[in-house]
């Protein structure tokens, strides 16, 4: 951390509530009160030795930024615009002015009084952390958080700050921080599929820490473009530099690299050689109409492309299996599926639910239904090339081909890709196959609304909108499935299950 913030400008950022609790015919009333304080630090160029000596110290280990700058840590600093006990901890200034704003609102004249050498009252304390200490540098984006982490979301509005012109600011809109991380936000994902592609963290997770000159070597690569893409990997969070050099971080190893049990390196290669092209395209497609909701792999089979380029199904069905495993167990135990003895999933591709299905349900026999080419490709995915005895991969269609008998139908992430004329397609051949009592489970895309998460849900834009959990009843109930019940997932999908009616 310290590192990171060595020659740099960093944030300090310290937010807080004000309750104000109060009594109203005998009940508890709360009024809360909010605000934000920023201030600025410039740590000095500082030689490794000089961190190592204070690091040695004990001070850092306690504190939030990985320095006190009230103590040892104040040698580091070269300078702080802004509130320096924002920086030890708590912005004093601001609160007490937001307490007189509370409990002694100005009156007009107030506002218009000019200052004295004497000290005036609190209610008309300029902001000495935007005004006399001069403010952050709008020049400068924010290295981080406390003492180093990067600050979420946009700064452009405080709720509940004080009024403008009780804290002497002047009319320039705030800066807008997050709208410019926001544009910025592609260099990083570029960045994350770059090393990805090298397989920089399978090096590091094999050989390092590794100095930069050194992987460039390994690389066969430009040593100042390598270091720069370490160091940015660094300040993403996805590696850790020390003196010993570049080294992988926890998540890194576990999800970045192209062998590990949890990988999304295939997920990761995925979305840099195809759905970057896709969002390319996305100025066209809401100009123009085109249709940009079909999902990847039937694009790739409409278009002539899956029996033509064997490496593009594979990367297809690498980012499938990355995203299983994330999801699988979820969908697999979202109900109690004992009662089914045989189980069908359409488009399993690798076939990662089945396994999870199998681990969960021991009488469970499962088929994984997919195109030919992509059942051929399978075995790869397995552990040790092998499957299980209870799972069987059968090729063909499922447009034009038998469905195999089975006691459970399976959709997961499928429907959503479908226009309405194949979805209803796919799912009166189910319902025509699928015998009295026998079931069909669906796992979508939850609606943002459902989701844990509360970032934008970006893979709308280029696949089906998520459908609700009524507009899912209906649609299983249209097609003969009754007793139709709904459970999340995990974060990501919700999980619809359906009982088919007798005719």
């Amino acid at each position: 951390m310290l590192s990171r913030l060595n020659g740099k400008e960093h944030s300090v950022f310290t937010g807080v509530a004000i309750v104000r609790c109060c009594s109203k015919d005998g009940r508890l009333d709360t009024e809360v009160s909010e605000f934000y304080e920023e201030t600025t630090v410039k740590f000095s160029e500082l030689s490794e030795e000089l961190l190592w000596e204070y690091i040695n110290s004990g001070e850092p280990m306690d504190k939030a930024g990985g320095y006190g700058i009230q103590a040892l840590g104040g040698m580091l600093v070269e300078y702080v615009r802004g509130d320096f006990l924002n920086v030890v901890g708590f912005p004093l200034n601001h609160f007490c002015k937001e307490l007189a704003r509370l409990y002694y609102p100005p009156r007009p004249e107030d506002l218009r009084r000019l200052r004295h050498d004497s000290i005036p009252a609190v209610d008309t304390f300029e902001n000495l952390s935007d005004t006399e200490a001069g403010g952050s540098d709008p020049g400068q984006s924010a290295e981080g958080g406390r003492g180093g982490e990067q600050a979420d979301g946009d700064r452009s509005q405080a709720p509940g700050a004080p009024d403008a012109a009780l804290n002497g600011a002047d009319s320039r809109p705030p800066f807008p921080t997050g709208l410019l991380e926001l544009m910025d936000g592609f260099k990083a994902s570029k960045v994350l599929f770059t090393a990805c592609k090298l397989k920089l963290f399978d090096m590091l997770r094999d050989q390092g820490p590794l100095k930069a000159v050194d992987v460039a070597r390994k690389l066969n690569a430009c040593a100042g473009g390598t270091e720069r893409l370490l160091d940015v990997c660094a300040a993403l969070g996805l590696l850790e530099k020390t003196h010993r050099g570049y080294s992988n971080t926890e998540a890194a190893t576990l999800h970045l690299v192209s062998d590990g049990e949890h990988s999304l390196h295939g997920l990761a290669e995925y979305n840099d050689a195809h759905v970057w092209g896709v969002f390319t395209g996305l100025g066209p497609a809401v100009q123009e109409g085109a249709d940009q909701t079909r999902g990847a792999l039937r694009v790739m089979e409409e278009e002539g492309h899956l029996s033509q380029s064997r490496e593009m199904t594979l990367q297809f069905m690498r980012a499938m299996h990355s995203l299983s495993k994330l999801t699988a167990h979820h969908v697999a135990t979202a109900f109690d599926l004992s009662r089914f003895t045989s189980a069908c999933d359409l488009g399993g591709c690798t076939g990662v639910l089945a396994c999870e299905l199998t681990q969960k349900y021991p009488r469970l026999q499962v088929t994984v239904f997919d195109l030919p080419e992509v059942t051929e490709l399978s075995g790869g995915f397995q552990r040790g090339g092998r499957q299980t005895e209870r799972i069987h991969f059968v090729p063909g269609d499922c447009f034009k081909d038998n469905l195999p008998e089975a006691d459970l139908y399976i959709l997961s992430r499928i429907l959503q890709d479908w226009p309405d004329d194949k979805l209803h397609k796919l799912l009166s051949r189910i319902s025509s196959t699928c015998k009295p009592g026998g079931g069909l489970l669906v796992a979508e895309a939850a609606a943002e609304e459902e989701r844990a998460s509360r970032r934008p849900r970006l893979r709308t834009l280029s696949a089906g909108q998520p459908r609700s959990p009524d507009e899912h009843r209906c649609l299983l109930q249209r097609h003969g499935f009754q007793d139709v019940r709904v459970a999340r997932a995990g974060d990501l999908l919700r999980v619809v299950l359906g009982t088919r009616a007798a005719p």
